[in-house]
């Protein structure tokens, strides 16, 4: 195998975890790290090690002392690195956070905002002196490169880090730029510098070789480029140029047999690329939401680019609106949500309907809501991103259209799209404030108007939930969030469900209630 003339960290368990809330099966990571002898990648990065969070977070983004013990002899010739937060790590932190890595680990790199340098390089110091090797992984380069007091900062990094890692957190920028950065980033410290990828633009592997050529001395990667958003450089794209350029040789077969392994996990969570990632690289915008619009939250590719397009221009570009305010009140309310159950029993919720007093509807979605046109009682419809171009597709005339139709409080990062003939008839909510979570969420919004309208009696329809056999991750995150927001409506009014349901709501057949 040849020597590189700079060194390879793969920190696929690492920045990988971002999907799996870094749980990897044993036989993974065992594959992982027996595939790895044969590659000629210099350094493992194996995960997190932080403090208790309120979520929940797996084995590698912890890693405790039992994990650590079983991952370094099969590290074998393989150095192991890992990573803190230094946003959330300080040095009387260090006691915990460094207890049983020796003799283990080696390395730690520190994940920080150029904003806060001041403050990570005495975090850094700190780790120094209990015997360990530092690294810098300095975050939103694309925002920083020409920011010249802060590169006179670097030289602070001399003889106290070991490298200097350039982030291209936003995945948007381009070879000239990682270029023009490595070399003034070079010429302002005498750290060995590396560069870190992402993949917004499909640049991860041009921006690397950029970094290589202007002299830096470490690339990172990914096993498929698994990594947070839009994902990372390829390990085995790098790998197969290098060897097509006569500078490694290794065992094919053994990257085949990781690449496989890995397949199951990709075709699972689709990490990669797409058009909502592509525009927050090319704007320098944050990543996280994105990733969870993309990978959890039901929101269409308009409203997703809408929101990244507001997250730009600031709330400037928010739309005022009329704050919907309670004028009538009503003691039962029904809620029609988007599942096949308030279209298959439509006329027994309809027959239901009418022979409540003193009852309205809310479409938490309006997928559904042309079986419920022809009634006469008030109709309220939440629109939340792309919903607007729903309700235009759902009514064919919406001219004589005389619901009303109720978006989240400002600012809406999802837009404000709703057609223009209906403009009298759209509001904003003040505030959503039964739930501290998902508030603009299409269930919070129709709970929080069901609130507004002092009901006693909610009456649910059309939230089917998912059977366990066939959900997807997406189909259970929005399970999730549903679940976690009827429970925090639960004891402010009497909820039920009229039809077939997964979630925890007490049941009452529709049917049962026209005897």
């Amino acid at each position: 195998m040849n020597k590189l003339p700079f060194e390879i960290l793969d920190c696929t368990l690492r920045d990988g975890g971002y999907y799996t809330q870094w749980d990897f099966s044993d036989q993974l990571v065992n594959t992982y790290m027996e595939a790895m002898q044969h590659m000629p990648v210099g350094i493992l990065e194996i995960g997190y090690r932080s403090l208790p969070q309120k979520e929940y977070f797996g084995k590698y983004f912890y890693l405790p002392e039992y994990v650590i013990e079983e991952l370094g002899p099969l590290a074998g010739s393989k150095e192991m690195s890992l990573m803190f937060n230094e946003k959330d790590v300080r040095p009387k932190d260090l006691s915990t956070l460094l207890k049983g890595l020796k003799p283990w680990v080696k390395l730690i790199r520190l994940a920080v905002d150029p904003n806060n340098f001041d403050r990570s390089v005495i975090l850094a110091e700190a780790i120094r002196e209990q015997g360990f090797d530092v690294a810098m992984n300095l975050m939103y380069m694309s925002k920083f490169v020409n920011d010249t007091t802060f590169l006179a900062k670097l030289n602070r990094l001399n003889g106290l880090a070991r490298y200097l890692n350039l982030v291209d957190s936003y995945g948007g920028m381009l070879p000239a730029q990682v270029t023009e950065l490595t070399h003034k980033v070079k010429s302002n410290c005498d750290v060995t510098v590396g560069f870190h990828g992402h993949n917004n633009l499909e640049l991860a592997f041009a921006n690397t070789l950029a970094a290589l050529e202007a002299g830096c001395g470490i690339v990172d990667s990914t096993i498929l480029g698994m990594g947070r958003g839009a994902g990372n450089l390829k390990t085995e794209l790098l790998l197969a140029f290098l060897a097509s350029q006569g500078q490694a040789e290794f065992n094919f077969n053994k990257l085949s047999t990781l690449v496989e392994a890995w397949l199951p996990m990709y075709n699972q969570h689709e990490w990669g690329t797409n058009l909502p990632y592509m525009v927050s690289g090319a704007n320098s915008l944050p990543q996280k939401d994105v990733m969870e619009w993309v990978s959890q939250r039901f929101y269409s590719i308009n409203s997703i680019i809408r929101a990244l397009h507001y997250q730009k221009e600031g709330d400037a570009a928010e739309q005022p609106l009329p704050v919907f305010k309670a004028e009538a009140t009503y003691k039962n309310i029904i809620i029609i949500g988007g599942g096949p159950n308030s279209v298959v029993h439509a006329s027994a919720i309809k027959q239901f309907t009418e022979s409540l007093d003193n009852v309205c509807i809310i479409h938490a979605s309006a997928k559904n809501a042309k079986s419920y046109e022809e009634l006469s009682i008030p109709q309220h419809f939440c629109l939340v991103g792309n919903e607007g171009y729903r309700l235009e597709s759902v009514f064919n005339n919406l001219s004589n259209f005389n619901g009303k139709c109720i978006l989240p409080p400002s600012p809406r990062k999802m837009g404000t799209y709703f057609p223009d003939v209906i403009k009298d008839l759209v509001f904003e909510l003040e505030k959503v404030d039964f739930t501290d979570r998902y508030q603009d969420s299409h269930t919070a919004l129709a709970l929080q108007i069901a609130l507004i309208k002092k009901a006693e009696n909610v009456y649910i329809a059309g939230y089917d939930g998912y059977s366990s056999g066939s959900i997807t991750q997406r189909e259970q995150g929005l399970f999730n969030e549903n679940e976690y927001t009827f429970s925090k409506i639960k004891g402010l009014v009497n909820i039920f469900s009229l039809t077939p349901t997964f979630y925890s709501l007490p049941l009452k057949s529709v049917y049962s209630l026209l005897i």
